[in-house]
């Protein structure tokens, strides 16, 4: 199982509510929110991590570039491509 936190404080910051609010294409298990409000997303493994975000990248093209659905996509995007597991994983 691997976990991808998103701390509310971060560059883009959401919340689960704004998730919900802007109906982001969901992970397959979901998201889930700590009690510090990290967003937080689980996954069997990493290739289904990375299959997610480019599902999200192809998503993000049919949005505005400027609204806060987009930087709550790329946020998510990057906090997948970011995540050190993923990244030993992409480098095996």
């Amino acid at each position: 199982m691997l976990v991808i936190e998103i701390s509310p404080g971060g560059q883009s910051p959401f919340t689960l509510a704004e998730l919900h609010k802007y109906n982001i294409p969901v992970p397959p298990n979901g998201f889930d929110s700590e009690e510090n409000n990290d967003v937080i997303m689980k996954f069997e493994d990493e290739q289904e991590a990375i299959d997610y975000s480019y599902e999200l990248d192809s998503y993000a093209h049919s949005l505005d570039n400027k609204s806060k659905e987009y930087s709550i996509v790329t946020a998510i995007v990057n906090a997948i491509s970011n995540d050190d597991f993923v990244q030993s994983y992409i480098q095996d």
